[in-house]
């Protein structure tokens, strides 16, 4: 498989066009001009991000929610906010698919940082049935979009709950750059996402296997009484400069985390992303996490040599189902699925009604900034 000598970008992916050089489309494109405007949207989100954490002091009982994966960069983002920013923190994790070092992660953190620390643990066999019915039936864009764009408004969706009924203003998410896809999240979830509209698939919904017990499990504001105040969503790594390495080596120098192999990415994913990378590889022939860590590389905020081989690692242990691979067959397994099953059935869908997009072009932090940037550094 070809992918772009500079930022490791497949050529299968969308718009890589690979030139005779080996380089994609989108590094020949970065210039240093769409590096300003994105370094200057970075600032613009920055300033609004100190704004919105010193006004949370002191208004709670806690002042701010941190969704806690057991990843290197939520364990990173507590530490920061307890220790440099002060701030009364109280972690909260969804116990769903969390695998064995991602819980060592956890109870590390929590005891090292001596946070308060709330779990949410349902009910495992909804989730059998929801990954079942989702990889049977993913949208255009591949299995890790379907399962992540359906999985995560769950764990976010949990987070709002506990924030709005604690009344905590801030919830604040371990997202690096790229995470989630930009048309969902830009350093903050669009005000109105969070306000006014039900987070319920809709393919869910129509689909008939999931009754309303099931599909009431997601967001819904409208739940709420009139006056309710939502607390605001942000991702800081948006805002603060980034660098994927430099984290790593943070949380294991500090004892956050125990050694450099679970500080990785790599080990400290959910497990069954391991089966979502394996549908995306079989259906598309590349790694669907490729250009999100590639954008990274290009931006010099990931270690292209770590990634030149752990993407080759990766690939090979996923598709061989052996290492850390194993976890293609165990949820296979458990979901009680075969390759056949694995099939692409629906096209994409927006996640957002319009009037979501026209206020979020227009009221999100350095809106004016984006209008006028190259394409790489914003919607």
């Amino acid at each position: 498989m070809k992918a772009c000598r500079l930022c490791l970008l497949p050529e299968q992916a969308p718009g890589a066009d690979l030139d005779a050089n080996g380089v994609c489309r989108f590094c020949r494109e970065h210039a240093p001009a769409s590096g300003e405007a994105a370094e200057a949207l970075r600032r613009a989100r920055e300033a609004d991000l100190e704004r919105a954490i010193e006004a949370c002091r002191g208004r709670g009982e806690y002042d701010c929610l941190v969704p806690l994966s057991g990843g290197k960069d939520s364990v990173a983002l507590i530490h920061k906010l307890k220790v440099e920013y002060g701030l009364r923190v109280l972690a909260h994790t969804t116990d769903i698919d969390i695998g064995e070092v991602a819980w060592a992660n956890i109870r590390r953190a929590v005891d090292r940082l001596d946070v308060e620390h709330l779990v949410y643990r349902p009910q495992a066999e909804f989730y059998r049935r929801l990954f079942r019915w989702l990889m049977m039936n993913q949208e255009a864009r591949g299995a890790v979009h379907t399962i992540s764009y359906v999985y995560a408004p769950l764990f976010e969706g949990n987070a709002l709950r506990v924030a709005t009924d604690k009344g905590i203003p801030l919830v604040l998410a371990g997202y690096s750059p790229g995470q989630p896809v930009p048309e969902r999240m830009e350093y903050e979830f669009p005000r109105l996402a969070i306000s006014e509209v039900d987070w319920t698939p809709p393919e869910l919904a129509a689909s008939g296997e999931f009754d309303a017990a099931d599909l009431a499990r997601f967001w819904n504001p409208r739940r709420y009484p009139p006056g309710t105040v939502f607390p605001r969503y942000l991702a800081p790594y948006h805002a603060w400069r980034y660098d994927q390495e430099a984290i790593m080596k943070k949380v294991v120098e500090l004892g956050l985390i125990s050694s450099t192999k679970n500080a990785s990415p790599v080990f400290s994913n959910y497990p069954i992303n391991w089966l979502l990378m394996y549908s995306d590889l079989r259906n598309f022939g590349y790694n669907p996490y490729t250009p999100e860590f590639s954008a990274l590389i290009r931006e010099g905020k990931a270690n292209l040599r770590y990634w030149r081989v752990m993407a080759k690692v990766v690939d090979f242990i996923t598709l061989n189902k052996v290492y850390l691979g194993r976890h293609v067959a165990q949820h296979m397994r458990w979901l009680n699925l075969r390759d056949e099953d694995l099939k692409i059935t629906r096209p994409s869908r927006r996640d957002w009604p319009d009037f979501v997009y026209e206020d979020w072009a227009q009221a999100a932090p350095g809106a004016e900034l984006i209008a006028a940037a190259a394409p790489s550094a914003g919607r």
